[in-house]
């Protein structure tokens, strides 16, 4: 649980920062790098707290599409408040779609992980 919390508080300051903090390099655009951070943050995110969650507890379907929503819904609440708060920050519904990517992802991988981890 730790790891997931302390990930959490780490993507949450990685999202806060203003966007000055950034390059403005043009082949981050080219590679869409940006959506590839996002679908790394959200699927780490997902990962941990799916491995915070007792393994019979997530065998049940729901608890692991809730916890990809949620995630999700922690995405969308960031990019609102980089829009309203963060300096130089905007709202991206492409960030939202990678957001989502990343938190399926990540959900779906660590109940896979959980099955095939040697004991």
């Amino acid at each position: 649980r730790l790891f997931a919390v302390i990930w959490f508080v780490i993507t949450t300051i990685l999202l806060c920062l203003p966007g000055s903090a950034f390059p403005k390099e043009n082949w981050f655009d080219k590679i869409w790098l940006d959506k590839w951070i996002h679908i790394a943050l959200f699927g780490l995110l997902a990962f941990l707290l799916c491995l915070a969650v007792p393994t019979e507890r997530l065998r049940k379907i729901p608890l692991f599409v809730q916890i990809a929503f949620y995630c999700l819904l922690y995405g969308i609440v960031m990019e609102f408040i980089q829009k309203y708060f963060i300096p130089n920050r905007s709202f991206d519904a492409g960030d939202i779609f990678a957001d989502g990517i990343g938190s399926t992802m990540g959900s779906v991988l660590s109940i896979w992980y959980k099955k095939n981890r040697p004991l």
